[in-house]
């Protein structure tokens, strides 16, 4: 409770009980004032007037006396002045009593004391009477007779009343006395309990602050003294008044700081971690600054770095070389006994061995008693852990070095070994470079010094010589002898010194050639560089040159295919039958061309590095079923056998580019139908697991074959093996460059197999996942064995390998595909279900689910049999993939949604598009992405179930202007569907949360919450996320602002004089309304809406484009339908053409134009605010995914590529001139 709540709640009783003891006293004064006033008011008046009266009577009776002893007149005449004001005054006073006195017993005694006053008056009278008649001595006598009993009658009455008014008087103060008592005891009641109760209240005030005070006090103590790790400063208050918020803030504090404090302690951990990595890499290499040999170096470092990790024992090998094979010798060691290391190993033998061969490292855990213990003075110790790391430099492995520790090496001394590992590679080759220099130098010197030796030696004899004989004069012959001896020994000496000269010029030439040749290496490498960057820029034009060159083809295919298809479909009825075929045929040639040129552009994505491949899992046996459907045909047409052969060991799916993984087994197999008059053509999948799991696609056929010579040419672009003018078989030679450049990209490579005359094998390698490494690794492919062997047919079919063969695709297979559904079987009040599916056996699987949840369901294969099946049979729900033969997915959804009949149909797809906005915006109802689960399909018969059973759709408008929300509830409104109306985002969110809506219609200026916030909040929660969103407003949008809000509605309405048939158009598209239920004045909206007439006749439409063929094909085909078409050549005539005339109400623009190209034009129409709403289409043959974002950059509305499909041109301008 909160403090504020706390002191209310004290002081507010204790206010309580104040106000009931003054009411209770305020009480007790009126009452008693009430009393004091009602006795004195009404019993002492009674009393005085009574008393008052008594003593008049009294004065009366003195005065009748004393006027009958009157001796003189004036006496007489006085007291007759007093009897008569005494009269008046008791004649009064018993009227005031009579009057006064209510009650019943007063009134009893009132009315005595009227009639003993009235006699006595009348006594008073005949008294005076007698006396004034000169009668003194009657009326005396009746004074004393008569007089005195009715005077004793008259004052016994007035005694009766002043004793009964008395005992009143006396009751009515012992009642007030009472009711005094009283309220003195029920204020004492009160009193005692209210200060018990305000004490208490005291009393639970202060300790509930002091409490929490005392905790706070608490915390901060703990939290200035640093103990973070208690959790004194994290005490539960369990109160909600202010010093709890207070502790629990103050927590919050705590606990931030106490995050902030962790990250700094780890972040200074990484900081010692690195210290300590570089002081010990320090330390090593200083202690290694001395060291002269290879057996010093390695010594020093297996001995600094066992010390360093704690290491018991280690040694330290280095590859060398020998005349057969490469042998790792023992250099150095640390802590060395004769139980270990082996002196030398072999490559690859021993762990040391293996890891030399690997050039990885190696951590092994030693199980107790199977290694060599390590030996101190005082007794052995068995080893825990042993770590093998290779020493490398450029990826040549120079040494092994191995720790054996007695405990687990910790990640930051794994760390240090690795680092050390890497460096003192670099140490090892630079010293054994410096060695090898070194001994050849010392070679070079010891023939130096032995040839000085020599000379040396030969002067010294020479010496010898001449005192010999000048002392043995006489022994002339032997000094004959011995200096013939010495003569020939000079000259092998000079013989010998002429060779080391000439082996010494020899060494000083080699290390000339040597240094020419480095730099001729340098120079060439240069040379090389200078040639890849040429290379690099001339491939950046030869792909500017095919895009190029792909828009000077498309802009006459353009025209060539929009004529053609007019002339075909001869709306006129003026050309005959052949002609109509005539202009088929150019149609058809167009649409060849135009793949050979999708052929060229994606050559040119492929070189200029602008290819995506996206990786996704893919599913051999959906590949396998696609190969049968699309080529069974035309094996057939070609009475040529075709077998498809997935064999065991190959996993259910692959992660590739399914789309690129089908044009190249297409093109494959297109070229081996092609080439194949006769037998037969097959594709066999298999598994290889070495040197690394691969999936090999490998399509073998009985044709013509490929020399040996020309196997390798096929792949190079625009090459073919019979290039002859005389050729028999046509096509660019494009396909396999592309396909073996898509192969590669994926990780993969493409091999040949053939033989001339007996026919060919193509295989394509893919790795199992795509990744980066896997285009690393492509070139190792070549290492693979052959797929298939170049062999007859006949040989392979004698194979015994286990294959699975796919059911329908045997060569002997003829029929065509169908299956069998429910179109014949379907009756009155069943509900029928149309499945748009090219695959047979996945729409058998959707037949057999349809039907066990009560639906008739129909099959249809391609586009084109699903569109007019679905007009025909008007299903209750339609089933769609997108990717459909002759009619694609798009084009059926487009379509159903713009015919009256079937737009109110829910469509529910699955496809393994991923377009999931642009189908829900075009009216699907969800959207499920293959491959998918029982689990998925189930919940999309649950979804497709309801909208069917659903006979009323759930509409919410948020609109804050009241007129408004009645004017578009009354736009919407009929029997068909529930409007709900909300006046702001944040009761429209509660609205939601009561139930589930099939459509919003939402205003822009809200004025609770601002718009985005109630948009991310709809979106963020994944009940409401899938409802369509129609923005409806009055507000002018930027463009930027509509790109945003387009993230989140599927339609943006803006208020003008069409925009009610729109909005009545979207919801009906989004509720699923049937049109012919409607009421007549809504149906008229729509179909004004959707008449071609209404949305094309009489628009002015600019066309820009410098080729007079397209301007006349589109001219023709716009004026057709009522618009006016004007004409301009460049973008500068654009511009002086809307400044002349701007009541446009679209521009076709085409890009590539002189003077002026449409990017530039359509920047220029942008700057100017008068065109900032005029709907611009590009029309370009450049079809780079990138093109379309500079188009809509440059101020584009929309985008099409060339050859211009008109449905599609037709449909765009449709929305943009509804908008």
């Amino acid at each position: 409770m909160k403090m504020k709540t706390k002191l209310i709640l004290g002081f507010g009783i204790m206010l309580v009980l104040l106000f009931v003891l003054a009411a209770i006293g305020v009480n007790q004064l009126a009452s008693s004032d009430a009393s004091i006033r009602d006795i004195y008011d009404n019993r002492y008046q009674k009393v005085k007037l009574t008393g008052q009266m008594r003593s008049d009577a009294a004065d009366l009776t003195r005065a009748v006396g004393n006027l009958l002893l009157a001796a003189s007149a004036d006496s007489e005449k006085k007291n007759s002045d007093s009897i008569r004001s005494l009269s008046k005054k008791v004649t009064t006073q018993m009227s005031q009593i009579e009057t006064l006195f209510q009650d019943n017993e007063e009134k009893r005694l009132a009315s005595e004391l009227m009639s003993a006053g009235k006699k006595y008056l009348e006594f008073k009278d005949q008294a005076v009477s007698l006396h004034q008649q000169g009668k003194p001595e009657e009326a005396n006598a009746l004074r004393n007779t008569t007089g005195a009993v009715l005077l004793e009658d008259f004052l016994s009455s007035m005694t009766a009343i002043s004793v009964y008014q008395e005992e009143a008087m006396d009751k009515e103060i012992a009642s007030t006395l009472s009711d005094n008592k009283r309220t003195t005891n029920y204020v004492l009641i009160l009193t005692i309990p209210g200060v018990l109760i305000g004490m208490a209240l005291i009393l639970w005030i202060l300790v509930s602050m002091t409490r929490g005070l005392s905790l706070l006090s608490a915390m901060m103590s703990h939290f200035t003294n640093g103990d973070w790790e208690a959790n004194a400063f994290r005490y539960q208050t369990n109160s909600s008044d202010e010093l709890g918020r207070l502790g629990a803030v103050f927590s919050q504090l705590a606990d931030d700081l106490h995050a902030t404090r962790k990250k700094e302690e780890a972040l200074q951990r990484i900081n010692e971690d690195t210290i300590w990595l570089q002081s010990k890499s320090a330390s090593v290499w200083f202690q290694m600054q001395e060291a002269d040999s290879v057996e010093s170096m390695t010594t020093i470092f297996i001995s600094e770095l066992a010390r360093i990790v704690g290491a018991q024992s280690g040694a330290f090998y280095v590859v060398r070389k020998s005349a057969r094979e490469e042998l790792l010798y023992l250099t150095g060691t640390y802590a060395y006994t004769q139980a270990n290391p082996a002196p030398q190993f072999r490559i690859g033998e021993g762990l040391a061995g293996q890891c030399a061969k690997d050039g990885q490292p190696i951590r092994v855990e030693i199980p107790a008693g199977d290694y060599a213990g390590i030996r101190s003075a005082f007794g052995e110790i068995e080893p825990l852990t042993l770590t093998l790391q290779p020493v490398l430099y450029s990826d040549d492995v120079l040494g092994v070095f191995e720790l054996v520790s007695v405990k687990q090496l910790s990640e930051l001394e794994q760390t240090l070994i690795h680092q050390m590992s890497e460096t003192f590679g670099t140490l090892l080759n630079a010293l054994q470079s410096r060695l090898h220099n070194e001994e050849l130098l010392r070679i070079h010197q010891a023939l130096t010094e032995e040839l000085q030796s020599q000379s040396e030696e030969l002067l010294s004899q020479q010496d010898e010589l001449k005192a010999s004989n000048e002392k043995l004069e006489e022994q002339t012959k032997v000094l004959q002898a011995s200096e013939e001896l010495l003569q020939r020994q000079q000259e092998e000496l000079e013989q010998a010194n002429d060779a080391l000269m000439r082996k010494t010029a020899e060494l000083e030439v080699q290390i000339r050639e040597t240094e020419e040749v480095n730099g001729q290496l340098e120079m060439a490498k240069e040379a090389l560089e200078k040639h890849a960057l040429e290379l690099a820029i001339a491939s950046r034009y030869k792909s500017e040159f095919l895009a190029n060159m792909s828009h000077e083809l498309r802009t006459p295919l353009n025209s060539l295919l929009i004529l053609s298809q007019l002339m075909k479909e001869n709306k006129d009825g003026n050309l005959t039958d052949k002609q109509v075929e005539y202009a088929d045929t150019i149609y058809s040639s167009g649409c060849d061309l135009l793949k050979l040129i999708d052929d060229v552009l994606d050559m040119a994505k492929v070189e200029s590095g602008r290819m995506d491949i996206r990786q996704e899992q893919v599913s051999i046996g959906e590949i396998a079923e696609y190969v049968n459907k699309s080529f069974e045909p035309l094996a057939q047409s070609k009475a040529l056998g075709f077998d498809i052969r997935v064999e065991e060991g190959v996993p259910l799916h692959i992660h590739t580019d399914s789309s690129r993984l089908m044009q190249i087994l297409k093109n494959m197999l297109s070229n081996a139908f092609k080439f194949t008059l006769d037998g037969e053509v097959r594709l066999v999948v298999r598994h290889v697991s070495d040197p690394r799991p691969m999936v090999a696609f490998a399509v073998e056929d009985t044709g013509i074959g490929i020399p040996p010579e020309k196997q390798q040419m096929i792949f190079e672009a625009f090459q073919q093996a019979d290039g002859t003018t005389s050729r028999k078989y046509g096509g660019t030679g494009l396909g396999l460059s592309v396909s073996r450049q898509l192969a590669s990209l994926m990780g993969g490579t493409i091999e040949l197999a053939s033989e001339e005359g007996r026919g060919s094998v193509f295989t394509l390698w893919l790795p199992m996942s795509y990744g980066p490494a896997s285009r690393e690794a492509a070139t190792a492919l070549v290492q693979l064995p052959p797929a298939v062997e170049p062999r007859p047919m006949e040989a392979a079919q004698a194979r015994h390998e286990r294959s699975l063969a796919l059911p329908g695709t045997t060569p002997s297979a003829g029929k065509s595909v169908s299956i069998a559904d429910d179109r014949d079987a379907v009756g009155e009040g069943d509900k029928v279900l149309l499945i748009i599916e090219d695959d047979p056996h996945f729409a058998t699987i959707l037949l057999d689910m349809a039907r066990g949840r009560g639906f008739k369901a129909i099959v249809a294969l391609q586009g084109d049999t699903g569109l007019q099946l679905a007009k025909e049979r008007l299903p209750d729900a339609i089933l769609l993939d997108m990717q459909l033969p002759v009619v694609d997915g798009w084009s059926v959804l487009v379509q159903l949604k713009n015919n009256a009949a079937t737009r109110h149909i829910p469509v529910h797809v699955i496809s393994v598009v991923d377009e999931i906005h642009q189908g829900l915006a075009l009216g699907a109802i969800a959207w499920l992405q293959k491959p998918t689960s029982r689990e998925g399909l189930e919940e999309a018969f649950v979804h497709i179930q309801k909208f069917v059973d659903r006979s009323i759709g759930n509409l919410l408008i948020v609109q804050p202007d009241e007129a408004q929300r009645n004017r578009l509830t009354e736009l919407i409104a009929h029997d068909d569907v529930s409007i709900t109306a909300a006046a702001g985002g944040e009761e429209a969110l509660a609205r939601l949360a009561e139930q589930l809506y099939d459509c919003i219609v939402l205003d822009y200026a809200l004025t609770d919450i601002p718009i985005y916030e109630l948009l991310d909040r709809i979106k963020a929660d994944e009940t409401l996320r899938r409802i369509p969103i129609i923005l409806y407003t009055g507000t002018t949008l930027g463009k930027d602002e509509q790109l945003r809000l387009k993230k989140y509605a599927e339609s943006i309405i803006i208020k003008d004089v069409k925009s009610p048939e729109r909005l009545l158009d979207e919801t009906a598209l989004f509720l699923h309304r049937v049109e012919e239920r409607l009421p007549d004045e809504k149906k008229q909206l729509l179909q004004k809406l959707h008449s071609i007439e209404a949305v094309f006749s009489g628009r002015k439409v600019l066309l820009v484009d410098d080729d007079i063929r397209n301007v006349f094909a589109l001219s023709n085909l716009l004026e057709g339908l009522g618009m006016q078409v004007a004409f301009a050549e460049t973008g500068r005539q654009a511009l002086e053409l809307l400044e002349r005339e701007p009541g446009f109400d679209l521009v076709l623009m085409d890009i590539m134009m002189p003077e002026m190209d449409g990017y530039e034009a359509m920047q220029a129409i942008r700057s100017d605010e008068q065109f900032d709403k005029l709907p611009i289409i590009a029309l370009t043959a450049k079809a780079m995914k990138e093109d379309r974002e500079k188009c809509i950059r440059a101020g584009a509305s929309d985008y099409i590529t060339k050859p211009v499909h008109t449905e599609q041109l037709l449909s765009l301008m449709r929305v943009w001139l509804c908008k």
